[in-house]
């Protein structure tokens, strides 16, 4: 049997941990040749490499310098890409510095934007977009005034890049997951935060990052040919 993405190449940012991880290890399962970047975890990445025969390069979002490396394995062209790397944060707007909007506006957006103007002319008709976004931009927490502002405005470059690149045949959409059993969703909530957000999910549970890595997949392949400038909230029904 032929697997769905057989002859496709893609590329993924931030995909050493968490859902990034899954989503290269899902792609790579369905058949595509994946290049995917990291930040910190070097030995993360290389274990992941060599695992699965994927290819990875070290990228830092908060720089737009190290962008142009990230290309360079998919000079010959592209299918997929993901924009899946970004950084949480957490801060009251009466807190905020200039400094905090430029990191998390430069790594949560501006980086993306940028990742998707370079591939546009590797991307071969008929290719796939995706960038992960965040339920918290349909319910924005107190402190996540930057984090949301951030995430909302890839999806709104997302909607436009789906007009301008339909011609094509190119897809462009988001996915937004809920919590996600994730270091970064730890790192970022306390315990008892996380289990009331667990009592409040139709589905009674977290979300694994293998959910969000399947979604991404779907809209990666060839059934979702139909499907451009939407945001997939995938929750669990944490928002219903």
């Amino acid at each position: 049997m032929t697997l769905p993405l057989t002859g496709k190449t893609a590329l993924v940012t931030g995909g050493s941990r968490g859902i990034g991880r899954a989503v290269v290890q899902r792609l790579a399962t369905d058949g595509a040749r994946v290049v995917f970047t990291y930040h910190r975890a070097k030995d993360a990445a290389d274990a992941l490499a060599d695992e699965i025969g994927a290819e990875a390069v070290r990228c830092d979002q908060a720089d737009l310098a190290t962008l142009p490396a990230i290309f360079e394995p998919v000079r010959d062209g592209l299918d997929i890409l993901v924009n899946n790397a970004g950084i949480s944060f957490s801060r009251t707007i009466a807190d905020l510095t200039p400094d905090d909007f430029d990191r998390v506006l430069t790594v949560n957006t501006k980086f993306p934007l940028f990742a998707l103007r370079s591939a546009i002319p590797l991307l071969r008709d008929g290719g796939r977009v995706v960038s992960v976004s965040s339920l918290n931009t349909a319910v924005p927490p107190a402190g996540g005034a930057l984090y949301c502002a951030s995430k909302a405005a890839l999806e709104q470059v997302t909607a436009v890049a789906a007009r301008e690149l339909g011609p094509r045949g190119i897809t462009v959409n988001t996915v937004s997951p809920g919590a996600t059993d994730t270091e970064m969703l730890h790192a970022a909530n306390p315990a008892e935060a996380i289990q009331q957000t667990v009592a409040l999910t139709a589905l009674q549970r977290l979300g694994r990052p293998a959910d969000i890595a399947a979604v991404v997949a779907f809209l990666a392949g060839p059934d979702a040919a139909w499907i451009t400038g939407q945001n997939i909230r995938a929750t669990g029904g944490l928002l219903i």
